[in-house]
């Protein structure tokens, strides 16, 4: 049922300017959560220019990490930040790139849907972007849309003309473009410059938008001189000048500092919507346990793409959220796998706790059992995700179970132990794109493991990304030797959690947790592991 406050469904359209990696998913996510806040129903997507159908194939130095939803979508890392930051779920509808667009126009030619006609970029591709707004609009109040890329890119036109198209059909009173955009500090002149952001709405100006409220990136304050500038030479409103410096230490400040801006107020009015009040609280409370926290602790993260921050971007928010659920900070130490293998003492022994996320590809995989087997023997906490689950378990084959050269199929083909395995739906494909073992699975937990204390509950459900499998044959005798089963696919019999039973905290699952932590609601796996983490530095004192 639709709330008191919106009759009607308004949309917000986000767009960059000057320079890429701005930060407008963050702005998106945090202006979803102040609306939300004000009892709106709201729901974030993102429009992505590239021609890949998904970012399922691309290399995570390209792109960095491929995000997960409940139906198995492959989607941007900006969908992570919109789930973190809101309430809501968000599913294939609210990812759209270009390569989804040219595939549905060309299939709808080949059908002859279009009965005949030129097929051209107006009005047919324009219309497959509209009609991605008006799905996803349904059933909210606000619906909040990013463009990737920066205005000016020639991948981007067809959605920035369909965003200026849709405005004049829904009114322009149902619809707020935001621009967001960099003020560089140029040490040789000692102030910020305006020009880029000129040049840049200008841009948009000749596309037939302008902006309503331009949100400047910054290292320094605004002063109200350049707040005046910006205002007289894009035409915004001063009060539409929204200055967004870097936080000081966590994305989690943005809200607060937005809200600082008056950024929510200003979207209202000019949707003209009335609500409630902001309460006030939340965000405080978890920036505090962010920056005067009770505990601390050191987690080291080992991966072969290490050398992008934004590779694991979801573990490492996870990671800060297991802090939060236990007032602790968290310093998060990246390491290269193939560099821990060399001398996994040195790498590792200061750590509070170890973390291997996922992960495809031979390389460095030999750095990471080296790493599992250091924890696992000097009592460190560790927790595996995905590829992390599969190398425990080899490591645990290998040295403790004595299964000599035990290993995945994925790494070697031959070897007389394959205790990982792939997927048996798996060995006949051909091509590479969305066809893992995709999106939410269900899994039964056992009684009287971590993995149940951790949920409190006995059925749960994951998101998965995946092609390999622990290999069932194998049950038997590493549970023998001492790999405890705690979770399984109830309808396909899969090992979906292994842990070790004489160990602090030793869990590898096979699925994607990080996907479903939230600041506000932090998983209750990476809650449990920093408090395994702390426990160990308690003890080391």
């Amino acid at each position: 049922m639709r709330n008191h406050y919106c009759p009607r469904v308004r949309y917000i359209f986000i767009t960059g300017g000057v320079v890429s990696s701005l930060g407008k998913g963050l702005t998106a996510a945090a202006l979803g959560a102040l609306l939300e806040e004000r009892g709106l129903k709201v729901r974030l997507q993102k429009f992505d220019p590239y021609l890949n159908v998904d970012p399922g194939t691309m290399n995570p130095y390209q792109h960095g990490e491929v995000y997960v939803l409940d139906d198995g979508a492959e989607t941007d890392l900006d969908l992570g930040h919109y789930e973190r930051f809101t309430s809501g779920s968000l599913s294939r509808q609210n990812n759209l790139t270009s390569g989804q667009v040219y595939e549905s126009v060309i299939q709808k030619e080949r059908r002859g849907d279009y009965l005949g006609t030129t097929v051209q970029v107006i009005p047919h591709v324009t219309n497959e972007i509209k009609n991605r707004l008006r799905s996803a609009g349904k059933g909210v109040d606000v619906l909040i849309t990013e463009i990737g890329g920066t205005v000016g890119d020639i991948e981007g036109l067809p959605f920035i003309e369909a965003m200026r198209q849709f405005a004049l059909e829904v009114g322009k009173q149902n619809v707020v473009f935001i621009h967001v955009t960099l003020l560089p500090f140029l040490q040789a002149a000692g102030e910020l410059k305006t020009k880029p952001s000129q040049q840049s709405v200008a841009k948009l100006r000749e596309i037939g938008i302008q902006p309503d409220i331009l949100v400047c990136r910054s290292e320094r304050p605004i002063d109200d001189d350049i707040r005046g500038k910006l205002s007289l030479f894009c035409n915004v409103a001063v009060r539409a000048v929204i200055e967004e410096q870097d936080v000081e230490s966590s994305i989690y400040e943005l809200p607060e500092m937005l809200a600082k801006e008056h950024l929510d107020e200003i979207v209202l009015d000019l949707l003209k919507l009335k609500t409630r009040k902001r309460p006030h609280g939340a965000w405080r409370e978890i920036v505090r346990k962010l920056k005067r926290p009770r505990h601390h602790v050191k987690i080291g993260v080992v991966g072969k793409y290490i050398a992008l921050q934004d590779a694991y971007k979801s573990v490492y928010e996870s990671l800060t959220h297991g802090g939060i659920a236990n007032d602790c900070g968290v310093t998060i130490v990246r390491l290269d796998a193939e560099k821990v293998g060399k001398n996994p003492r040195a790498a590792l022994s200061k750590l509070d706790g170890v973390l291997v996320p996922g992960g495809f590809g031979k390389r460095g995989i030999e750095g990471k059992i080296r790493a599992v087997q250091y924890v696992r023997e000097n009592d460190i906490p560790y927790f595996g995700l995905c590829l992390g689950m599969q190398v425990a378990v080899i490591e645990f084959a290998r040295h403790v179970a004595k299964l000599a050269s035990a290993n995945s199929t994925e790494f070697d083909a031959k070897s007389p132990h394959p205790v990982i395995h792939l997927m048996e739906e798996q060995k006949g494909l051909k091509t590479k794109g969305g066809n893992m073992r995709l999106g939410s699975f269900e899994c039964q937990l056992v009684p009287d493991t971590l993995a149940r204390a951790a949920y409190g509950r006995k059925l749960i459900g994951e998101r998965h990304r995946h092609r390999y499998e622990f290999n069932n044959g194998y049950r038997e005798s590493l549970g023998q030797a001492g790999l405890r089963i705690a979770g399984i696919n109830p309808k396909r019999d899969l090992v979906e959690i292994v842990e070790v039973a004489d160990h602090p905290f030793f869990v590898g699952v096979q699925f994607h947790p990080e996907f479903q932590s939230k600041p506000t609601r932090p998983h209750p796996l990476f809650a449990a592991f920093i408090k395994a983490a702390i426990q160990r530095q308690k003890k080391k004192k």
